[in-house]
């Protein structure tokens, strides 16, 4: 097997290992936008490891996460960002020691736009790590879902008019994402608070959490509007009716959907019956 069919072969193995909502509709796109998605969820994978990381200190992520945005906004140079790992090589999962392999992966012609949402995501991480993550209200929440969810919207955006010239809404695709990270607030908040983190501003309560979720969902029900394409319609289909029926199970006190409801979501969007 050639070196860049391995790396494919990887890095479909490492989609299918880290995201149970991402690596289904990834399946089923077109050999060159599978290549574009592909990196760019690893690579912004990759970082959210760094974030969520049990056992590194809060000023050791946010100092390794601006460092990687920094490298990231120069040309792109493997021996410098693995520098960055050598320290916590022992401490880093795979996806995130591999960063360079998934840099690699992406297209030429997209990687700018990927290394850059990439970046910007690490830097707005890094600032929030050191705050804690304690928002004072909807608008820190906001920031922080904008960083660490907003901007795969943006990215997404961008690759798709790369692709086949579809035109999105911004704002939209930022509320898209938004949606999607408020349904894993929601659904991890309990683990979450185990080991000291809140991502709930202060004062509110678990119903002022689903009022979010649910308005950027609807907002991410409109963002679709905008896109003709079938391949990138089922793509944002998966993962926005996903986090409708994960909301859906979440309030009556489920905790997630079971799986033979997620392969009936996704086969009636696909359509296969």
């Amino acid at each position: 097997m050639s070196d860049i069919n391995c790396l494919h072969s990887d890095a479909n193995d490492m989609l299918k290992a880290t995201s149970r909502t991402f690596f289904i509709p990834i399946s089923h796109l077109s050999p060159k936008l599978k290549e574009a998605v592909t990196s760019a969820y690893l690579c912004m994978r990759a970082i959210d490891e760094i974030e969520d990381h049990p056992e590194l200190k809060l000023k050791s992520k946010s100092e390794l996460l601006i460092s990687i945005s920094q490298v990231l906004r120069k040309p792109f140079n493997e021996d410098e960002l693995m520098a960055l790992f050598y320290p916590y090589k022992t401490l880093l999962p795979e996806v995130t020691l591999r960063l360079s392999d998934w840099i690699k992966l992406c297209p030429p012609t997209i990687l700018e736009n990927i290394l850059n949402a990439t970046s910007t995501m690490a830097k707005g991480m890094a600032d929030w790590v050191i705050k804690e993550w304690r928002f004072k209200n909807e608008e820190d929440l906001d920031e922080y879902t904008y960083f660490v969810a907003g901007l795969v919207g943006v990215m997404l955006t961008d690759i798709w008019k790369w692709y086949d010239g579809t035109e999105t809404d911004e704002f939209l695709a930022i509320a898209f994402g938004r949606g999607l990270q408020s349904v894993n607030i929601l659904r991890n908040y309990k683990e979450d608070m185990n080991r000291g983190v809140n991502f709930f501003p202060d004062g509110w309560e678990l119903e002022d959490m689903f009022n979010y979720a649910r308005r950027n969902l609807e907002l991410g029900n409109v963002y679709l509007n905008d896109i003709k394409s079938e391949t990138i319609l089922n793509f944002c289909k998966i993962p926005l009716v996903l986090a409708h029926g994960t909301l859906e199970s979440l309030i009556i006190g489920k905790e997630k959907m079971s799986r033979a409801e997620v392969v009936e979501v996704v086969n009636q969007i696909v359509g296969k019956h």
